[in-house]
């Protein structure tokens, strides 16, 4: 759910999510009006509202805290017993000395299993796939009402967590989840920033598995201030990608006809062009730099491992014709094709 900007708050939160913990206070006897107000909402607006009705980023952080508070739930009534407050910090801290991200998702896991026995979670890796999958013991909240609402917020929760351990985002290659599309599917694009499969076997988050190497970059002192307010992490979607220089690589490397330009590149790794080249120079990278570096690469191989004209070695690395490619072949290694093919 993105940040919600202070002229015109984005509503992109399903409503529903708000109903599930009004169903919370409901299995409690509790009544959830404190909650609702803390977040501008009244238990009557609620249910005149659209079922396809949403709300913004910050009306659901600050009715997910008030309501974690009034019900002592952070799971808010997802397990058989409430998970009191300060039990997801608790998670967060057994992981934080970790060496890497892969071994602090494993023990949050693992741990997570400890607290609650209505869902297991599990780290999966298969070649460049890492995926974070949900299986459920039992059906969230009463008679399975809050199954939704579960499977999203403990994903995003993780997967939030995990992007604040190593300070990056970590972009999805896809999500799936293990119940039919509801009236507000079109919602997951923001709730999940790659494609979202619905009726699957289980809940799961995919992403490329590099990112699993990357180490924990968070100490004690700032878990401890994290903790102070650490809803936004599983409501707003984290911004730097500490891996884009590499996924920017792969992609001009791997995929060449989809990165003509730097629209087409930004396009295809699920940002914006001014994200694309922010990001890029934060890393001291630029666009054609990284470009440049892989036709040269590519360029190489081909000229010392095969045989082809160099007309042809042109036009598989990008260039349109052969004179633009040897005046930049000559422009990398001092130089042209021909001598350096000796």
């Amino acid at each position: 759910m993105p940040s919600p900007s202070s002229s015109s708050p984005i509503r992109a939160t399903p409503m529903g999510f708000a109903r599930a913990i009004v169903l919370a206070y409901q299995s409690r006897q509790m009544d959830p009006v404190h909650a609702l107000a803390a977040a501008g909402l009244t238990l009557n607006g609620l249910n005149a509202a659209d079922a396809n009705a949403r709300m913004t980023a910050h009306q659901m952080e600050a009715l997910s805290d008030a309501a974690m508070r009034e019900l002592d739930d952070e799971a808010l009534g997802w397990f058989e017993r409430p998970l009191p407050w300060g039990s997801y910090g608790m998670l967060a801290r057994a992981s934080l000395s970790s060496p890497t991200l892969g071994l602090a998702i494993q023990r949050w896991c693992r741990h997570h299993a400890l607290l609650a026995r209505g869902v297991t979670l599990f780290l999966h890796t298969r070649g460049e796939l890492a995926t974070i999958e949900l299986v459920e013991h039992r059906p969230p909240g009463t008679g399975g009402q809050l199954r939704e609402f579960c499977h999203v917020s403990l994903l995003r929760n993780v997967l939030g967590l995990s992007c604040w351990y190593v300070d990056s985002r970590i972009p999805l290659r896809g999500a799936q989840m293990a119940f039919s599309p509801p009236s507000h599917a079109d919602a997951y694009s923001v709730l999940f920033d790659g494609p979202t499969q619905f009726d699957a076997a289980h809940s799961a988050v995919s992403f490329d598995a590099a990112y699993l190497a990357l180490p924990l970059r968070r100490d004690e002192a700032a878990m401890r201030h994290m903790l102070q307010r650490a809803l936004p992490l599983t409501v707003h979607l984290y911004r730097r990608d500490r891996l884009l220089v590499q996924r920017v690589r792969s992609a001009l490397r791997d995929r060449p006809a989809l990165t003509h330009n730097a629209d087409d590149t930004a396009t295809l790794l699920g940002i914006s062009v001014r994200t694309l080249h922010r990001q890029l120079k934060d890393e001291g990278a630029s666009l054609q730099g990284l470009k440049d570096e892989v036709r040269r690469q590519r360029a190489m191989e081909l000229l010392q491992r095969t045989q082809r004209p160099i007309k042809q070695v042109a036009q598989a690395v990008g260039f349109q014709n052969e004179k633009s490619f040897s005046r930049a072949f000559k422009a990398w290694t001092g130089k042209t094709p021909g001598e350096w093919r000796g």
